[in-house]
């Protein structure tokens, strides 16, 4: 007596329950312990009262004994464990984890535990997960639509070979949106690429992007701006304008930018750019220009300079404006960047192609040495053929 007054406390203090059954399912014994988890005088539950007392429905109860006594036949020698629902003496759940075992030929035991806390997590684990699952697809599909808002903002192929009618346009975003964005643009007298890398990608980009793009049109189609360092001198007041337009806090909010007109009638280049540079290839050669060392929006207290300079286009020549995505990406056996050097190589192996052919290549090059690196940057190069 005292032995069996011990083994119970010790069922209590270890939370368990321990119920024996006979060959038809039928409870011969129910530790004391389930007056504690389940509230039960345990003689209330001997013989078929286990399965009709301690479930919510006498079909449920019978369910569960015939599945029980079904799967402990397949496997006589073995321990099944699982879980089940219980219903308390005063209407309430618990949640109770079995190993159930065959105690001898006449008898079967099972041993249980409490995990309604433990169900009661993975429950709210679950609906956590669900709800941040919601949260995401309605973070991606904003995305996505602002991706469509994006994409219509910039210009078709078919105005940009109206522009300069032998071009390609590698444009890469990292993360569905893209904070590069190119802009053409043609009057009487020139034509016009430019190239911008605004501060951020993804979303942040983006938005500023959709700025730049109202800022650029302002530019030239409103005030007329023709001077390509006058562009971009016009570009950096109205940036500095629509990003500072509300609190006193100064934005430090910019882009890079790479500007090319082109004379109709002379073929004569214009470039200026702030921190962007200019690439020409000329008979198997590289000319590396470079940009202002002023990005535009930033460092709004300093008298900027942005160069204009001026090239004689010929024959065959192959011009290229590009953001820093490409050059920036890590890749490679050492998983370093690509670098200026490398870029100049490629850009040289393109050059020979016809320029149809030159996006693809240096597409299949960039993904070539990523890899299963992750992109590091919005990727944008411009090629443009004379």
């Amino acid at each position: 007596m005292v032995q069996l007054d011990i083994q119970e406390q010790i069922l209590e203090k270890l939370n368990a329950l321990v119920v024996v059954l006979n060959n038809d399912g039928n409870a011969e014994y129910v530790s004391q312990s389930a007056g504690q988890l389940l509230g039960h005088n345990p003689s209330h539950l001997m013989g078929n009262k286990w399965w009709e007392v301690t479930r919510f429905s006498k079909p449920e109860g019978e369910r569960t004994k015939n599945k029980i006594l079904a799967l402990l036949k397949q496997s006589t020698n073995s321990t099944e464990t699982f879980e089940h629902l219980f219903k308390t003496s005063y209407g309430g759940k618990k949640w109770i984890r079995w190993n159930v075992s065959y105690l001898n030929n006449e008898q079967i035991i099972g041993i249980g535990y409490d995990v309604t806390d433990k169900k009661l997590q993975e429950k709210q684990l679950l609906e956590r997960n669900v709800k941040l699952q919601q949260q995401n697809k309605n973070i991606k599909d904003s995305i996505f639509y602002a991706q469509r808002i994006q994409q219509n903002s910039l210009q078709s192929k078919e105005y940009i070979n109206a522009v300069f009618n032998k071009n390609f346009v590698l444009y890469k975003p990292k993360d569905i949106v893209s904070g590069d964005f190119y802009f053409f643009y043609q009057d009487n007298e020139n034509k016009y690429a430019i190239a911008v890398d605004c501060t951020g990608h993804g979303v942040p980009g983006a938005m500023m992007s959709m700025v730049a793009n109202s800022i650029i049109k302002e530019v030239l189609l409103n005030k007329k701006a023709k001077a390509v360092s006058q562009i971009l001198y016009e570009l950096d007041k109205e940036l500095f304008k629509s990003i500072n337009s509300y609190g006193a806090e100064i934005s430090n909010d910019g882009m890079d930018v790479s500007i090319i007109s082109v004379n109709k009638r002379t073929n004569r280049l214009h470039y200026a750019g702030a921190l962007r540079p200019l690439i020409i290839v000329r008979k198997g050669q590289v000319i590396d220009i470079k940009g202002s060392r002023y990005p535009l929006g930033f460092y709004s207290d300093v008298d900027k300079l942005f160069d204009e300079h001026v090239i004689l286009l010929e024959p065959d020549d192959c011009v290229y404006l590009f953001t820093d995505g490409f050059v920036d990406q890590f890749g490679g056996e050492k998983n370093k960047k690509l670098n200026r050097k490398n870029f100049h190589e490629l850009i040289l192996t393109s050059a020979e192609m016809p320029i149809e052919e030159q996006e693809a290549f240096l597409e299949y090059s960039l993904n070539n040495w990523k890899q299963e690196e992750e992109q590091t940057d919005d990727v944008l190069v411009i090629g443009i053929k004379v």
